[in-house]
Formats: structure tokens, C-alpha cells, sequence
């Protein structure tokens, strides 16, 4: 595993696993898979209903809890008691602190659940700050009255939409991107682009492998979702070859500023009504 040196001194993993739109049996189990396969770096949220299960498959996995990185995401129904929400989630995460915890959307008063991640920070509950789906000017407004600097930014990125103008923005903060949609959403147009089959004959990788390296290489966290234990092995096994400088800049020219998710101004808003009972988790 290669790690990268965040703004506040500490050490993550480049390349997780995740488990958004997992039932809980099923991302208990990918868990496991993952930590048996090499992986420290586990992603979750509050949103996804499967904190509980995830806590299980790090135990089953029977790795040591400081062996194991893990990022999970405040639900922005839950901002207006952020406090309460970190103890919550502690608790079915089933652990003693959290090492990045993100707001899961840039909706209701994420100033005030930020300050509530400091004082978590402040008191070893928390390690990191994240923000996720924040645009430049959202963060630049939690950078402005808060304290303690976002170390990740968990967006969407890939090689049709690899955020430039974001990660120039982010530079000069140290603060880094974990790309969600690493693969495109899994487009097969992306995927079988002509570059990466040349690339994985020259790299004897597959075409997703390549992907995610380039990621890896370009600074980028990434943390792929997979039920398929090979899948999970294969998403790994990224870092034992380098891309050249006329290989990233051929991936480059990819950019197509496509995304494949957006959210409206309804939709954001609809997150504050969407209040989910996050201790019913199985």
C-alpha cells in the first residue's frame, strides 16, 4: 500500500474500498474481503445504512483498529446536532475515533456541523475533516470561519472529468482529492478508451487497473466499490508500475468536462427532509 501525507501531518492509504449502495450483508462481507486482501483504507457514511455492518467486518477481519483507516460522512440532517451525531456514529462504527469524517453534502448549516468536527478533532474523536461534493466556493466559505483546514475533498473525478481547476484550488491548502465515480460510473466508454488498452498491454494491466494507478499517480485517493472478491484483489494490485510523463499526458488529453452526477438546488434541499433512522442499521 502507498500512503500520502495529509495537511495536518498524518498518513492515508491511496486506494480503498467503498461501500456506497451496499446492502449491509454485503458490505460486511466486501470488508472483509478488502483487509484480507491488503486494504487499510474503508469508506462509509451515514447515509449508506451500513456503519454496523461495516464495524463487523473490520472485527471479523481481525486486524488491529489502528491498523485500519476509515472515513465515514455526516448526513446533513444531522448537522443542526453534529455533536450528537460524531457520538452516534462512534457507536456503530463501534469504535473509539474516526480517522476522516466528511459533511456528506453542501446543504443546511454545515458552517456550524464543521465547527462540531472541530471540536471532535479537538478532543482525539476525530483525526481529519473532510468536506464531500462541496464546490470551490462552499469550501472557501467553511475555510473562512473555521479553523482547521479540510484535509480531503471527496468529489466526483475521473479521467472525462479529473477536476483541474478544483485541484489547483485545493494546492495551496494541502488538501487532497478521494474521487468518487473513479471509473466514470463504470462507462465502458471510458474504460475501453483506446489510451488504456494500450496502456494495460504495455503495463500487462487491465483497462480499470490503469485507470485507477492513474488516479493514484495524479495524487487522487480513489476508493472503488466491489462485491467480487477477484474485483476487490484487482483494484489493489495498482502500484508496482510507473506512468510516464507522455502517458499522463495522453490520459490528459481525455478530459471531456463530463460528469456523470449532478445534484440540483431541489435535490440538495430535499437531503435536509430526507432523515433516515441511522440506528436501525442491521
Amino acid at each position: 500500500m502507498e500512503y500520502l501525507k495529509l495537511n495536518n501531518g498524518t498518513e492515508m492509504p491511496l486506494a480503498g474500498i467503498g461501500t456506497f449502495l451496499m446492502e449491509p450483508k454485503d458490505a460486511e462481507a466486501a470488508v472483509i474481503s478488502a483487509l484480507n486482501n491488503g486494504y487499510v483504507l474503508i469508506d462509509t457514511a451515514n447515509a449508506y445504512m451500513n456503519e454496523k455492518a461495516v464495524a463487523r467486518g473490520m472485527k471479523a477481519s481481525g486486524l488491529k483498529r489502528e491498523n485500519i483507516y476509515l472515513s465515514t460522512k455526516l448526513w446533513p440532517s444531522a448537522y443542526a446536532t453534529a455533536d450528537q451525531a460524531i457520538e452516534d456514529t462512534l457507536k456503530r462504527l463501534d469504535t473509539d475515533y474516526i480517522d476522516l469524517l466528511f459533511l456528506h453534502q453542501p446543504v443546511g448549516d454545515y458552517i456550524g456541523a464543521y465547527k462540531a468536527m472541530e471540536r471532535a478533532v479537538k478532543t482525539g474523536k476525530v483525526k481529519s475533516l473532510g468536506l464531500s461534493n462541496f464546490t470551490i466556493e462552499q469550501i472557501q466559505e467553511v475555510v473562512d470561519a473555521t479553523e482547521i483546514k479540510p484535509a480531503v475533498v471527496q468529489v466526483e473525478a475521473h479521467p472525462y472529468y479529473p477536476q483541474t481547476g478544483l485541484k489547483a484550488f485545493l494546492k495551496d491548502m494541502g488538501t487532497v482529492v478521494m474521487a468518487w465515480y473513479p471509473l466514470g460510473h463504470g462507462d465502458r466508454n471510458l474504460i475501453k478508451e483506446p489510451v488504456f488498452t494500450e496502456l494495460a498491454a504495455k503495463y500487462g494491466k487491465s483497462n480499470v487497473q490503469i485507470v485507477l494507478h492513474w488516479h493514484t499517480q495524479a495524487g487522487n485517493v480513489v476508493i472503488p466499490g466491489s462485491k467480487n472478491d477477484a474485483h476487490i484483489r484487482d483494484n489493489l494490485n495498482i502500484f508496482d508500475f510507473i506512468l510516464t510523463d507522455e502517458d499522463m499526458q495522453k490520459i490528459a488529453a481525455l478530459d471531456k468536462n463530463m460528469r456523470y452526477y449532478t445534484a440540483t438546488k431541489e435535490a440538495l434541499e430535499g437531503y435536509l427532509k430526507f432523515l433516515p433512522d441511522f440506528d436501525r442499521q442491521e
